[in-house]
């Protein structure tokens, strides 16, 4: 332990004497590494902000959508008995009625279509909904005597942008006329968007709101384990083929990685070219610490006359270089978490997130380890070059 403390030391007050001759080469391995640690902290970041645009439109992984079809439609009581039983079943713990209508609301400025989504309270955990004031339904908003609405900013804003907490009213111009009461807002799905708003599927119905939402109109969707899915897919078609002879019962995943990570091959390609950046950087070093070691060649020989062992010229020789590698290391993961973590470009690289993840430690562990390696490496070579040195010849240097 002395031994490689000693080396350290060593090593060091010799990068402090040489320190410029090595700067530029630690420069470019400092930007390496930045540019190692900035492709996988962006491209984590961009992963993220895909995965959550991705789960809003489709489901989370694994989202699997059920429906019955055939010549007519199924009965309604029986199909949702059977969506029941596949609840109970296999112990699905997140689920939700999906279907839609258009339906008309009276606004402060006159009455307008509304794209009215029909879905139960799994709908906000299946679509990682992002409830931005008030909140998503709960199980109890089923029994509400007036029917809770979550809406679009769209909508809120024609709806004149009322406080939440006063339960703001407005009118449901369906078969017949309902007082629904607005309990959350989520954003648009994009800029310039129309009214959007999401109703339980047991209110709407009440409210008569045709989307046929309990019946072979829409889809029932499943949220289970990415390792369950294909065994679930092929049992919940056999149970529902059984039911329902002479339809045809559907059952996929809806959800993003359904073909794989769409993702995977564009953060490898990255990736190697920022290992293409890293390796010129662990070339450069190496050109340095050869010229290092051609002008200490005379030093070593004198070291080795008065009993340096080749370990210890081998070591302390390695060592200088790893020390200033994982120096130019860290200042290049510190540059990567300053840009990564910079509000613009998280803003630009993942716009669908509301709250950023921390810089991903396996990151910042990936440049400072590259770093290190390319040290080694690019003193290994040298170090084996000094201890090959004899003694003799080298004093005459």
């Amino acid at each position: 332990m002395t031994g490689v403390a000693s080396a350290l030391v060593e090593a060091w007050q010799e990068l402090w004497i040489n320190k410029t001759r090595i700067l530029l080469a630690l420069l470019g391995v400092a930007l390496s590494v930045a540019a190692l640690t900035s492709v996988v902290g962006v491209g984590n970041l961009a992963r993220e902000g895909f995965t959550a645009s991705s789960e809003r439109n489709g489901g989370r992984s694994a989202t699997l959508g059920i429906g019955v079809f055939g010549p007519s439609q199924p009965d309604p009581q029986k199909l949702e008995q059977a969506y029941r039983g596949i609840i109970q079943r296999y112990g699905i713990t997140h689920y939700t009625h999906l279907a839609q209508a258009q339906q008309p609301f009276q606004f402060p400025r006159g009455v307008q279509q509304v794209q009215l989504q029909v879905v139960d309270p799994g709908y906000g955990v299946i679509h990682r909904l992002d409830v931005r004031q008030g909140s998503w339904f709960a199980a109890q908003d089923e029994e509400r005597l007036a029917p809770a609405l979550v809406v679009s900013e769209a909508f809120y804003n024609a709806a004149g942008r009322p406080n939440l907490t006063t339960n703001p009213k407005v009118k449901v111009l369906a078969a017949q006329e309902t007082t629904a009461v607005m309990i959350g807002v989520v954003p648009d799905p994009y800029p310039e968007s129309p009214p959007t708003a999401f109703m339980l599927t047991g209110a709407a119905d009440r409210a008569g709101v045709s989307a046929g939402s309990g019946g072979g109109f829409g889809q029932f969707k499943l949220w289970v384990q990415d390792g369950q899915a294909n065994a679930l897919k092929a049992a919940i078609t056999s149970d529902l083929q059984l039911q329902f002879p002479g339809m045809q019962a559907q059952v996929e995943r809806m959800d993003y990685a359904s073909q794989g990570d769409p993702f995977a091959t564009v953060q490898l390609a990255v990736g190697g070219i920022a290992g293409l950046v890293l390796l010129l950087g662990a070339v450069g070093m190496l050109n340095i610490s050869m010229v290092t070691v051609r002008y200490r060649v005379r030093e070593i020989g004198i070291r080795r006359s008065f009993g340096a062992t080749s370990r210890r010229i081998f070591l302390g020789v390695m060592m200088e270089s790893v020390v200033a590698t994982a120096v130019a290391g860290m200042a290049g993961v510190m540059l990567a978490v300053a840009v990564v973590k910079n509000p613009w470009i998280e803003s630009k690289i993942a716009p669908g997130l509301s709250e950023y993840p921390a810089f991903p430690i396996e990151a910042a562990m990936l440049g400072l380890g590259a770093a290190v390696l390319v040290g080694a490496i690019a003193g290994a070579i040298p170090a084996f070059v000094a201890v090959r040195v004899k003694v003799i010849d080298a004093i005459r240097f």
